[in-house]
């Protein structure tokens, strides 16, 4: 198993960059040549992909080592998939090319038509997953209206859904439905291939948070920490925690006992979260008269009792820690389904601290995640357009060329 904060440098991808660069600029060469060799172009693009590929999963498991709670986890696990669906269509070259051999120009503009088809063979090959998760959050959805009643919050996962299914069959649909003038078709299929483009990157960025997710929720920590901290989330009409609440102070007990157990060493147990408008309490006090209950000494709690949303969590937590001379390995418990984002406020704070997640009803998680998923888009919005706005670039570009150079536009 990968440990995590075993590096202290973050892995960087330069070399994606790099190889990209020099793959285009050989394939530029090798087109130009008389006669072009189709072979050796589709055997560069296949090798540059592969190798792409291997450098994103190795900035993975580094970046995981380094920090798992970050958007470059997103990203590599995501766009490493990607890439794999990418390899597998130039792949298929080899035997379209048995049959139909292709030669010069025509090859030329063969091989960047298949370039483009990587956003819709991503989508295709990817559908059955789209349709699966898809159903799974309408059915979760409707069984936590059932118990919970009808709320906006409630539903954000069906109208996902719609929008991923809707979205992907008007995409590929529109796709194969193309008529009119050469200058007509080649608008279609650009705005085809943009839409394409922003479709697969949320997709990636959703199956990239949803393997990130996996990597932390699974994550054991080691029984070497000397403060838990545990984030708060609401309480009841009388004080006491809410059933949520209750998830996340008993998975901080489990292991403040299993530490104590196993190596003696107690840590110093942290419940987070300030009083709000319609609390008797604040969430700080209602952990610590639980934790009380359970047994656990006074001398044990800190109590963190400011903090309004996850990101003061982890920063008034963190301050309270270097007033009270509290130093070392850091943890935090809470919901499973709140724990990558959890960890991307800590890292905010400059705080090294792992995470570990309490169970909840199977009805409840996936909409959570889907709220999760939403508020993760809303960070580092000038990365996201970056990445974005270049894939958009591309196949914009590309279209425009394949249709400029193939039919003389």
């Amino acid at each position: 198993m990968l440990k995590f904060n075993t590096r202290d440098k973050k892995p960087k991808i330069w070399n994606v960059a790099v190889l990209a660069a020099v793959t285009c600029i050989a394939v530029v060469i090798m087109a130009n040549r008389e006669p072009v060799n189709l072979k050796a172009v589709v055997t560069t693009i296949c090798i540059a992909y592969a190798l792409a590929i291997i450098f994103l999963v190795n900035a993975l498991i580094k970046q995981i080592q380094y920090n798992p709670y970050s958007y470059n986890t997103i990203y590599y696990a995501g766009f490493a998939l990607f890439g794999l669906v990418g390899l597998f269509g130039q792949i298929s070259l080899f035997g379209w090319m048995k049959d139909m051999p292709f030669e010069g120009k025509e090859g030329v503009l063969s091989l960047l038509s298949t370039l483009l088809d990587s956003a819709f063979s991503f989508m295709v090959i990817t559908a059955p997953f789209i349709l699966i998760f898809s159903i799974g959050l309408c059915v979760s959805n409707i069984q936590l209206i059932r118990h919970e009643g009808k709320r906006f919050v409630n539903i954000l996962g069906i109208i996902l859904s719609f929008l991923l299914v809707g979205g992907e069959a008007v995409i590929i649909l529109s796709n194969y439905y193309v008529s009119g003038s050469v200058g007509q078709v080649m608008v279609r299929n650009t705005v085809n291939n943009i839409l394409a483009a922003f479709y697969i990157y949320f997709e990636c960025m959703l199956i990239g948070t949803i393997i990130a997710n996996l990597i932390v929720i699974f994550h054991k920590p080691e029984f070497d920490k000397d403060a838990l901290i545990i984030l708060g989330c609401g309480i009841r009409k009388d004080g006491t925690p809410t059933p949520l609440l209750t998830g996340r102070i008993e998975r901080a007990l489990k292991f403040y006992r299993e530490q104590i157990e196993k190596t003696g060493k107690a840590p110093v147990l942290i419940p987070s979260g300030g009083q709000g408008p319609n609390e008797v309490i604040s969430e700080s006090d209602s952990m610590k008269a639980y934790l009380l209950e359970q047994g656990i000494p006074e001398e044990h709690i800190l109590q963190e009792d400011q903090s309004e949303s996850t990101y003061e969590n982890m920063l008034f937590s963190k301050r309270k820690m270097e007033e009270e001379g509290v130093t070392g390995n850091v943890a935090f418990a809470t919901t499973n389904y709140h724990v990558f984002r959890s960890g991307l406020m800590a890292r905010r704070v400059k705080m090294r601290a792992v995470g570990m997640g309490a169970k909840t009803k199977w009805y409840f998680w996936p909409n959570a995640a889907v709220r999760e998923f939403v508020g993760i888009l809303t960070d580092h919005r000038l990365k996201q357009a970056l990445i974005l706005g270049g894939m958009v670039l591309f196949y914009a570009a590309s279209t425009i060329l394949l249709y400029t150079v193939g039919f003389g536009l």
